[in-house]
């Protein structure tokens, strides 16, 4: 088995390396060697990038080394693309040259067949002596955008992620630049790492390495199995006890169990067991792909909810009643708002001050709906009647509020409410538009009206968690 007793080694040479030795093809292509130190390049890595191929003796301005052995200075991280047969000899004098971190994209090992099986438990054996961590192998490899440390070996498309609070691990390269459109979104990450077979890093190394990262709000994980049940059940325990830990876990199902060890050799598992783990540890499970992206983004406000009581302003009651509906899944309420916050709405135009505040019949009198909306918001956030904040905002036909909505967010940037977000409109683009402006300025938008209560919802109950378990 590929466990080992390591796992209080720190992970810093993969995310915080001085230097980078890549190791493999430097052709022109959408994959490689060569496109990982144009990636680093492109995104502002400071430490040195060695590259290491026979063939070469110069790319991009950079001096070529025949080997591992030849590079005259210190490796942190050692980034592998070659055939799966010649990754036990490269990691040998890996070990020989002092290297302590490996990232190994090959493929062709446990996930593969029985000769990868064993190729893979060969390279954990050298690693093991050597006092070598491994991520790998068949992994799209991790990133960093603080340190400009974005070493993909696909190409990306973009030169840039942008940094954020959430970190993002999975046994698929899906969550890695060259599959997901951090270059287009507001989304920002702290660090992404793709495990691949994780034949020696694993989801417990990475959660505890990420525990005591104060820049990291919220860790979610997509995972396809658990290398070591009590190990887990321990580690998230106490994580998930610190900052939130939201995981997505494949395989629920007996044919899926199946088909996901011939992605990345994975060994099925009891989808109850797991489920009762998550439970006992305090882990928030996901349930879909696109949840792995989106929830997270309510931990990255500075605050939680103070309790389950939620505020909803919007243009149509319709939006309205379905946030109720919704809310109730996960334990929020609806109160009925002060008498001091209804009879400051009910001025501003009679019925607005009820608990579903409605801008939609005001809207239909007053054109310039915008000339009080900013009060409209400001006095639901500020009724100590509420804890979080649904709010719904409509584009116009050509996109001409979004300039005064940005304007007004930008007025409760300090503001300790988390408020969710939903935008909707005749034209895509401009809800696209404002939703990159509003998460550039920290506040999370979300793809449709249950994704961003259930955010909220799942924001309360991590609240409830925390205060539970401080009594």
């Amino acid at each position: 088995m590929a466990n080992r007793k390591l796992h209080e080694n720190s992970l810093n040479p993969f995310f915080d390396p001085q230097s980078i030795a890549v190791i493999g093809s430097l052709k022109e292509g959408l994959f490689g060697g060569l496109v990982v130190i144009r990636s680093l390049l492109n995104a502002g890595f400071k430490g040195e990038i060695y590259p290491v191929n026979p063939s070469y003796r110069e790319i991009n301005g950079l001096m070529v080394y025949p080997s591992i052995k030849d590079v005259p200075k210190k490796i942190d991280l050692v980034l592998i693309i070659t055939g799966a047969r010649s990754v036990a000899g490269i990691l040998k004098e890996c070990v020989d040259k002092g290297v302590r971190a490996a990232i190994v994209v090959s493929d062709g090992f446990a996930e593969r067949d029985e000769e990868g099986r064993k190729l893979q438990e060969e390279i954990v054996a050298i690693a093991r002596q050597g006092n070598l961590r491994i991520i790998g192998p068949n992994t799209a490899g991790i990133a960093n955008p603080s340190k400009g440390l974005i070493p993909n070996p696909y190409e990306m498309g973009y030169e840039k992620v942008k940094q954020g609070a959430i970190a993002i691990g999975a046994q698929t390269g899906m969550i890695n630049p060259q599959a997901f459109p951090y270059g287009d979104l507001g989304y920002g990450v702290s660090k992404i790492c793709d495990f691949g077979n994780k034949a020696d890093v694993d989801e417990c190394d990475i959660m505890e390495y990420l525990e005591g990262d104060p820049s990291i709000k919220a860790i979610t994980l997509y995972l396809e199995n658990i290398k070591d049940g009590k190990r887990f059940l321990k580690v998230s325990k106490r994580v998930a006890s610190s900052k939130p830990v939201l995981i997505l876990k494949s395989g629920r199902t007996e044919q899926g169990a199946r088909v996901s060890a011939s992605h990345t050799g994975s060994l099925a598992q009891d989808d109850r067991i797991f489920d009762a783990a998550c439970k006992q540890s305090g882990v928030i499970r996901l349930n879909t792909f696109r949840e792995l992206f989106e929830l997270p983004k309510i931990f990255a406000h500075p605050s939680l909810p103070k309790g389950n009581r939620l505020g909803i302003i919007t243009f149509t009651g319709a939006v309205g009643v379905l946030a109720i509906d919704e809310g109730t899944k996960y334990g929020l309420t609806v109160p009925l708002l002060s008498s001091v916050t209804r009879n400051k709405l009910d001025a501003i135009f009679p019925g607005l001050g009820n608990r579903i505040v409605d801008i939609g019949p005001p809207m239909a009198v007053i054109n310039d709906y915008m000339s009080f909306y900013s009060e409209v918001l400001k006095t639901v956030v500020a009724d100590p009647q509420i804890d979080s904040i649904f709010n719904v905002i409509w584009t116009g036909p050509s996109g001409e509020f979004v300039d005064n909505y940005l304007k007004i967010y930008r007025g409760f940037q300090g503001n300790r409410k988390p408020i969710a977000s939903w935008i909707y409109g005749p034209r895509l683009s401009y809800a696209q538009e404002m939703a990159r402006h509003l998460e550039d300025l920290g506040f999370p938008v979300f793809s449709d009206i249950e994704m961003a209560i259930k955010a909220l919802g799942i924001a309360n109950q991590y609240a409830n968690r925390l205060c539970h378990n401080n009594k």
